[in-house]
């Protein structure tokens, strides 16, 4: 149980082939990202794709608006949300809103276990990932009792193809190991970071400013 827990807490993310390096945001792009974040930016996306994810859930489909799926993936949970040029007006606030769906994580008391990117080439197309990976913290481990594990592992990626974004998943990965709790159902992640109140006429503004990181 104990080497398990060591690996779980420690060990780098599994990755598909490819060249995976760290990545950062810039000094420059750190403090653009944090007067996006102060303007409440992510506010005019957050409830549309929770409410898009919610109708597809339900058999509506989309008609209108962002599109929001749940992911479709064996002994995984999560959601696909997908990018719309011209809703989000350009790559930038799409990468802001990564950023920030990542630093909710954080908010909810998991640590970044690893932060990465990948480029691969198919023929001509050049498809690029973004990927981070979330593990609750060794403390809710202690030496008796069952370790908390929340939502499970989280995963949250960002796929572009020839530097055109595509979508950003968010995965979960409940931990089936003894000795853990049982993981908190997805839909209670994505309400809780999800879940909120539509933009003001000034934030669906501002968004405008963000068109590039």
């Amino acid at each position: 149980m104990r080497s398990f827990l060591r690996s779980l807490f420690s060990s780098p993310p599994s990755a598909a082939a490819g060249d995976w390096k760290p990545f950062a945001l810039t000094a420059a792009q750190a403090k653009r990202h944090a007067q996006w974040v102060a303007g409440r930016i992510y506010r005019n996306w957050l409830g549309p794709y929770y409410k898009a994810y919610h109708l597809h859930r339900g058999g509506a489909g989309r008609r209108h608006g962002l599109r929001a799926e749940p992911l479709r993936e064996d002994g995984r949970q999560g959601a696909m949300l997908f990018y719309d040029d011209d809703d989000f007006g350009g790559s930038g606030n799409f990468r802001h809103f990564y950023e920030y769906v990542g630093e909710q994580m954080v908010s909810l008391g998991y640590h970044r276990a690893s932060a990465d990117e990948c480029t691969r080439r198919h023929e001509s197309l050049r498809e690029h990932t973004f990927k981070q990976l979330f593990k609750p913290p060794p403390t809710d481990c202690p030496d008796s009792g069952r370790c908390n594990q929340r939502y499970g592992l989280v995963t949250l990626d960002l796929v572009s193809l020839n530097g055109q974004p595509l979508f950003i998943r968010v995965a979960v990965n409940p931990v089936l190991e003894p000795g853990f709790t049982p993981a908190t159902p997805f839909e209670d992640l994505l309400r809780t970071v999800f879940d909120a109140p539509p933009p003001t006429p000034e934030e669906r503004e501002k968004r405008l400013a963000y068109t590039s990181l």
